[in-house]
């Protein structure tokens, strides 16, 4: 998600034991250090690239002839999830304590899940949406031990290296015409490094959320940049995308997951070393990281989900302020 060209894994998984063994191994730090120094900076100016197709994880399927199926994926996911969860021995994922989280609720996910109908979550984004070890897949993984049952699809629309101005180009093919239910945004990060006005940034933004709710009122969470020394060596320009992304995600009434504070919190909060959760290229995240991050970002939905059990439904129109 920088002018290091970052690598972008696509893969269709079918089998539901194939998908939980798959989704749920971590990429090594090795490995995504070494295709971070093999990728070739790019001009800001240069043409885009085609845009890779995105990858579609099918997480379960609810038809009776699959119910077999299903039942032993759920055992050998269970046994995966213990050996998966080894990532976090090293340091254990823990949420920011104090302060507050804007996270707008997430209604129509939600309802979807509670009433057993098929859902579908689109990640669009740039490289730490678009690599194997990062959002979609972990997030996956973790819906996919949450609801071992229920059919959610999560298809990953990431290309390493964009930002607004090239995903907007994406939108209505990637994301709108996908009909999905909830859309989960990362952006901003690219458009720091590579000197882009953040005002320009939050407009594009806005304007796609607009699009996307007039297509269908899909749940939407934006995700902000990462707190990584990258980021950070363009601390003011980070400043202004972290708090104008905040303002779009306020006044366009959806979700946003505070990436920065959260990493920032790692680090100073919690004294987690920033070499334990991003990689030896300064920007992106490494396994614990990524799964951390998802971890969290899961959380949230299944949170979501109880509050509908619940009868606790908060209009999509409102903003639910809440501690993390």
């Amino acid at each position: 998600m920088s002018s290091i060209r970052p690598f972008c894994l696509t893969s269709w998984l079918a089998v539901p034991v194939a998908a939980a063994l798959l989704l749920l191994t971590p990429v090594s730090q090795s490995r995504a250090q070494a295709q971070a120094a093999q990728a070739t900076p790019a001009p800001a100016q240069a043409a885009n690239p085609a845009p890779a197709s995105p990858s579609q994880t099918t997480v379960a399927a609810t038809s009776p002839e699959q119910r077999g199926i299903t039942a032993r994926a759920i055992d050998k996911v269970k046994q995966v999830a213990k050996s998966a969860g080894d990532v976090f021995n090293r340091v254990p994922c823990l949420p920011p304590k104090g302060g507050a989280k804007a996270m707008g609720s997430l209604p129509h996910v939600a309802g979807k899940l509670v009433a057993g109908k098929p859902v579908v979550i689109v990640a669009f984004g740039s490289s730490s949406t678009a690599g194997y070890g990062a959002i979609p897949n972990r997030l996956a993984a973790q819906l996919r031990r949450q609801y071992p049952t229920a059919d959610i699809t999560v298809i990953n629309a990431g290309v390493g290296g964009e930002d607004a101005p090239e995903m907007m180009k994406r939108l209505q093919k990637e994301v709108i015409d996908v009909h999905p239910d909830m859309v989960i945004w990362q952006v901003g990060t690219n458009a720091v490094l590579r000197n882009l006005d953040p005002g320009d940034t939050a407009k594009m933004v806005e304007d796609g959320i607009a699009r996307i709710q007039a297509a269908g009122g899909a749940d939407i969470v934006l995700v902000d940049p990462q707190y990584s020394p990258a980021v950070n060596q363009r601390k003011e320009s980070a400043g202004k995308m972290v708090k104008l992304l905040g303002k779009v995600a306020e006044l366009r009434h959806v979700g946003i997951f505070p990436r920065f504070e959260v990493m920032r919190d790692w680090h100073e909060n919690q004294s987690i070393p920033v070499e334990s959760f991003v990689i030896a290229d300064g920007l992106h995240m490494n396994d614990w990281g990524y799964a951390c991050f998802a971890q969290l970002l899961g959380d949230d939905i299944i949170r979501s989900v109880g509050q509908i059990k619940l009868g606790v439904n908060v209009p999509g129109d409102v903003r639910a302020y809440r501690p993390m």
